[in-house]
């Protein structure tokens, strides 16, 4: 039986996928691609020779399946200490749809991105030692991901409102032709210290425009918290 978004709201919105709570299990989400970006549209965008790929190509919700596949088979449930569990693909009437774990705070609600969570709050203490304990984690097991974008990231809170942890929910995989994990250890450290940089950077970046009235961008915005608004 085909599962019903339509009448929901989506708790959140990416570049090309809409985010839906599980209408059958509220610990988990469904993902979506968004009906107003196909993939012909995303091929579109594409620059010589990128748009001569096959369609299935463009499909985020494959490439992270995908993914989530071979991080598993490489990392067991350790990668899932700082990674969000994906479920395989149901069946909606906005088309397939992956399932993957929503991360909520103890009390229940859906767990801000850190993006959010510095722009309201700055990068306090608490919250510098979680970025650095997913950077030492991200380094220490050469995680392959893309840029870690601070929209893909969520801060999960216990009980007290104190962070229990960082949790990447999207940008994972090698972004190279080559398998990260086929090249020699020194060069994956590289890569990924690289990419600890940059998410340092941006957090510099934002912490620096917090001055302006406005949020900058939807990214990492909720549009609803899971529990009071739909």
């Amino acid at each position: 039986m085909s599962i019903l978004l339509t009448p929901e709201k989506p708790f959140a919105q990416g570049g090309n996928r809409l985010c839906f709570i599980h209408p059958g299990d509220a610990s988990r989400c469904i993902k979506v691609r968004r009906p107003d970006f196909t993939l012909a549209d995303r091929r579109r965008k594409k620059g010589f020779p990128k748009n001569l790929k096959p369609l299935s190509s463009f499909d985020d919700n494959l490439e992270e399946m995908r993914v989530m596949t071979a991080l598993r088979k490489q990392y067991g449930e350790l990668v899932f200490r700082h990674v969000s569990r994906c479920f395989g693909f149901v069946e909606t009437d906005m088309g397939p749809g992956l399932v993957s774990e929503l991360i909520r705070d103890a009390n229940g609600a859906i767990s801000q991105t850190l993006k959010k969570v510095i722009w309201d709050e700055g990068l306090t203490e608490e919250c510098r030692g979680a970025v650095e304990a997913l950077a030492v984690f991200w380094e220490k097991n050469l995680v392959p991901s893309r840029h870690l974008l601070l929209h893909n990231i969520v801060v999960q809170r216990d009980d007290q409102g104190r962070i229990r942890r960082l949790v990447v929910i999207d940008g994972l995989g090698s972004a190279g032709l080559v398998p990260m994990r086929l090249l020699p250890t020194v060069f994956q450290r590289k890569k990924i210290q690289k990419k600890v940089a940059v998410m340092h950077g941006r957090i510099e970046t934002l912490l620096g425009q917090r001055h302006q009235d406005r949020f900058p961008g939807y990214h990492g915005l909720l549009m609803h918290d899971g529990l009071s608004t739909r």
